[in-house]
């Protein structure tokens, strides 16, 4: 299922949701799943070389070892677990058989990509080599495990779903053992995730100039507005277009909802409309009504104390990060009383 490409944000449900601005300080004390992936490629595509010459690839350390994902979880979950919040990072598993052909697409323009940033740095032109470098990014396997071994060494809950991360994060919060989702995929929704939280991790920054603030999605309040149950939600999302289908030509978020409240199913438009069903139209459904997921125990979600020499050794030591970026994040673990310092005169004098 390795290595994964550049994803999308899923079926585009912004149109329907009264989004509220909150922020990470709102979530102290909630545990909140988040969605990896999706953060893994953030860091990749926005942590790299920006030099005159540089080729814009991933950041990598003296070795040649690309560390762009690790630094950027290490700030954000060291920032979240300061801010009270208690994080459980969920990573994909392996994609539905339905989303062949999107992951197929994906590979595609990947390797389009490449192959232009390629003949960029060929040709010298490092400005076109650097804006392609942000379409090539993969998260490989090994990417995956150094991401969940760093985060086990922080104490910090990280599990591998059974399929998709952001599905899994849903119904563990919809049973009750996450208080949201974290993540930019607006599918959360479609899975059954009570609260989701966009721009989480981002909230504060700045991009373009603007500071960006973290949205709090209510799926109640989504289904309440547009007077729409929730399997007509996942209804409107497919005539739309997801990962598992394109969705019916001509019909869009307005007319879809349109349509979905007068005549109820995707079935009923068609025959009405006079278009064909979509393909495998009960399987799509079921993908997000029923998403296969890994069972986790509640006591397996547990925030743990940092290793505080495993994980100087696993980043200054083997991967070459500098000590003031490890003694940053070190400080902020120390004030959320995570770090044990068993009689040490100070925190980093070991």
């Amino acid at each position: 299922m390795y290595p994964i490409t550049a994803p999308v944000m899923g079926c585009n449900l912004r149109d329907l949701a009264n989004a509220e601005d909150t922020t990470m300080d709102a979530m102290k004390g909630k545990r909140v799943g988040i969605d990896s992936f999706l953060l893994a490629f953030q860091f990749l595509t926005t942590i790299r070389d920006r030099s005159p010459t540089g080729d814009g690839g991933s950041l990598k350390a003296a070795n040649g070892k690309v560390v762009a994902h690790l630094m950027g979880f290490l700030s954000r979950a060291s920032l979240l677990l300061s801010k009270g919040v208690k994080p459980v990072f969920i990573f994909d598993g392996t994609h539905p058989e339905l989303k062949k052909d999107e992951m197929a697409a994906r590979r595609a323009r990947r390797e389009q990509a490449e192959l232009e940033w390629k003949a960029a740095l060929d040709a010298g032109d490092f400005v076109t080599a650097q804006k392609m470098a942000q379409r090539c990014v993969k998260y490989t396997p090994e990417m995956v495990e150094e991401s969940m071994e760093m985060l086990s060494l922080m104490g910090i809950p990280a599990i591998r779903a059974k399929a998709e991360g952001e599905a899994q994060a849903a119904v563990m919060a919809a049973n009750g053992q996450l208080d949201a989702v974290a993540t930019q995929d607006w599918d959360a929704l479609l899975y059954g995730a009570p609260v989701v939280i966009r721009n989480l991790t981002s909230d504060g920054s700045k991009r373009m100039g603007r500071i960006i603030r973290a949205q709090r999605i209510d799926l109640s309040q989504v289904l309440t507005d547009n007077e729409l149950s929730r399997d007509q939600l996942i209804d409107l999302a497919i005539m739309i277009g997801t990962d598992f289908h394109p969705g019916i030509s001509g019909i869009g978020p307005k007319t879809g909802i349109k349509l979905i409240k007068e005549f109820g199913t995707i079935e009923e438009i068609c025959k009405i409309k006079e278009k064909d069903v979509p393909e495998r139209l009960d399987e799509i459904r079921e993908v997000f009504r029923n998403h296969p997921v890994v069972e986790i125990a509640d006591e397996d979600l547990v925030q743990g104390d940092v290793d505080v020499e495993g994980l100087k050794k696993f980043l200054v030591e083997d991967r070459q990060f500098s000590q003031k970026r490890f003694d940053n994040a070190m400080e902020l673990l120390e004030s959320a009383g995570l770090v044990r310092t068993g009689g040490q005169t100070s925190l980093f004098s070991f």
